[in-house]
Order: structure tokens, then sequence, then C-alpha cells
């Protein structure tokens, strides 16, 4: 950094709200406010780049204007919607929302998890109904759930699931048999391979060219009858119409916070299959999340003007943060 104030470039969209504490940032920086359609203008000279637009894919058509850039920060936890190959093969620094998420998502999906365990959705069917129809339902202790994607997310899922006496494993590149959260983590180039024992699938890893697709015929044919498949990472992740195909044989059961297309067509079978569960992609959403998003850039903003590398940096070939923040 030199002696002169920093420039950052603001993208959002129309229908959203500023960062909360965006006047703690032009506090410490010039700020310019650029929409998909206006990004290529703002970004000449400008030095960083923050993507509040979370879903905007505007970046690579507005690429030739970024001469000065140095660091783009994601209010994301993926950064899929960013990535292309001039990007990758730059020299600017890419972070995105890691923690943010983490616990919310892991609440998320243990609900996912009572609601389908507890028979929570056909207890709600009956009483529309007026039917007073008892049942036993299944203990939560003691069954089974993979997670596939090891980062932060998947690993805050772990220790949630773990601590309600679920048995946990993780999916990820490395196996290993010695993970502090998962013990054991399976390899997930062989995932079906792992599956004709799991209660409960849970998808959390980032959308890369490995991950695409990574749930297709073959592994949700090798899902036992009655497993329940929860994905909160992208919906590309999974074979959609292939999952579909399963749900409505009755054979599996799903909790889909992320689809291929957001949202669905109006005639997609999701919306109706008893036994699909679809929300809009807000498993992470608490209340006040924006707000952690926006003091969480602020903290990194002070270290570059510190002249500090701001951190964990995104592994841009792989598509997310090395380590223990990875999502496998």
């Amino acid at each position: 950094m030199t002696d002169r104030r920093p420039v950052v470039v603001l993208l959002t969209a129309a229908d959203l709200a500023p960062p909360s504490d965006l006047e703690s940032i032009r506090s410490l920086a010039d700020v310019r406010t650029a929409t998909a359609e206006t990004l290529a203008d703002a970004l000449p000279g400008a030095d960083v780049l923050l993507v509040w637009d979370i879903f905007s894919r505007a970046l690579a058509g507005a690429w030739h204007a970024a001469d000065a850039l140095g660091w783009i920060h994601v209010a994301a936890a993926g950064v899929d919607a960013i990535l292309f190959d001039e990007l990758r093969a730059s020299d600017v620094v890419v972070t995105n929302a890691r923690g943010v998420f983490d616990r919310p998502i892991a609440e998320y999906v243990l609900a996912c998890i009572l609601a389908n365990d507890k028979q929570l959705h056909r207890t709600e069917e009956f009483r529309r109904r007026g039917e007073w129809v008892h049942r036993e339902t299944l203990q939560v202790k003691g069954r089974r759930a993979l997670i596939v994607g090891t980062g932060g997310i998947g690993r805050a899922i772990a220790r949630l699931l773990s601590a309600v006496g679920m048995d946990v494993r993780g999916a990820g590149r490395t196996p290993r048999l010695d993970d502090p959260d998962f013990g054991t983590v399976v390899g997930s180039a062989d995932l079906a391979a792992h599956l004709p024992d799991v209660d409960h699938l849970v998808m959390v890893a980032p959308l890369t060219d490995a991950t695409r697709g990574m749930l297709g015929p073959d592994e949700l044919a090798a899902l036992p009858d009655g497993a329940h498949v929860i994905n909160v990472g992208r919906g590309p992740l999974a074979d959609q119409a292939a999952l579909t195909a399963q749900i409505a044989s009755g054979r599996l059961t799903a909790h889909l916070d992320v689809l291929v297309q957001e949202p669905p067509a109006a005639d997609d079978p999701l919306w109706t299959l008893p036994g699909a569960h679809i929300s809009p992609h807000m498993s992470g959403d608490v209340i006040d999340w924006r707000n952690t998003l926006s003091a969480q850039f602020v903290e990194k903003l002070r270290e570059y003007v510190d002249g500090r590398t701001p951190g964990p940096a995104v592994d841009k070939r792989r598509g997310y943060v090395p380590g223990d923040a990875a999502g496998g």
C-alpha cells in the first residue's frame, strides 16, 4: 500500500441494503458503489472489490477494467460465482466470509435431521387435516451421518451432530483416520463406496469442477432405502433430476436449501413431492447476518490499510480456503 487512501468498489444491487458499517468503510477508503451494469466503469484505479451482491457474475465481463485491483472480498462462503480463468491466473487475493456461517448452517442441518427423524412434517400434515395419528419416531442418537465437505462449515456440523450422539464421518479430498472433528474422513472421489450405511448425507462441499455433480445416479443408488439427503452447499453438487426421481419413488427424502435453479420453476416437482423439503438458500441467514458480514469486511479492510494482506486467502485454483477452512 502507498500513503494514499485505497479505493474500494462496492458491488451491490438495487434491492440490497448497503453494508451497515458503510461509514466505517468510508473512513478507511474512498468508496465507489456499482451494480452489475456499472461495474466496469467503477473498477479503473480501484484497489479493492467488495462483492456484496454475492450472486452477481458481473466481474468476468468487467475484468478488463480492473487495472489496479489487488484484493477481492466476497461476502459469502462460496466464491464460485466470481471465479474465472483470468482471475485464477492473476495475483489478486480473494477472501470470503469464512466463519460467519459455520454455526448457523450447523443448526439448520440439525433442524433438518430432527424434522426428518421425528416426522415433524407429517405431524403438521395430520394437524392440518384434523387427524390425531399416534406414531413412533426414530431416536437421533446413534444415527449415521456422512458430511461431504470437511471445511469450517462441515466441521461445525460434525461437532453439533456428535454432541447429540450421532455417528459422524466426513468425506473430503484426503482420507484420514484421526481427524479431530470427524474421526474418520473417507475419500470423496470414491463417494458411492461409503454410502450404503448412511442415514443422513449432508452436502456442504464448495462447488468446483471436481465436486459438480458428485452426488449422481450411482451415488444416489448406493444410499440405503430411507436415507435422507441434506444439501446446504450448492445445488449443482447433486444431479437434481436423479435426486428428484429417487424422492418421487419414495426411496429417499431430502431437505434442499440450494437448487440448480433458484427459485425452481413453477412446475418443478420438488414443490409438491411429499419427501422433498426446499428452502430459499437461507440455511446460514440468521438475524443480523449481514451486519456480521459488514463488520468482518471492516476488520479485513483495516488489515489492508495497515499494509497486511487480508486472509485467509482462497486458493483460486481449488475454489476454497485450504486447510481447516477448506471444503474438503
